[in-house]
């Protein structure tokens, strides 16, 4: 019975997974911890970069903002899948 005690308590495996264990916990709760205090700065950087995007093809050549399929009334209002361009 002795024996048996002193085996199990010089047995090191199972502190070797609780302490992974607890690494990934730490690292779990630390990444949500930083993502939380990010999250506002992530949703402004993100509105901004797709505000930019959208102004961007918005003012392509050829970009409109009408249906059809004619050459549209100049500046790109026309647009569809003439391009809205050039005169009518």
């Amino acid at each position: 019975m002795y024996r048996t005690l002193k085996n199990l308590s010089r047995d090191e495996s199972g502190a070797t997974a609780i302490e992974y264990g607890l690494i990934a916990a730490l690292v779990s709760v630390a990444s949500i911890g930083a993502l939380t205090l990010m999250g506002g700065s992530l949703d402004t950087m993100f509105t901004a970069v797709s505000g930019q995007l959208d102004t961007a093809v918005n003012n392509m050549p050829g970009a409109g903002t009408g249906g059809g399929t004619g050459g549209g009334t100049g500046g790109g209002t026309g647009g569809g899948t003439g391009g809205g361009t050039g005169t009518p």
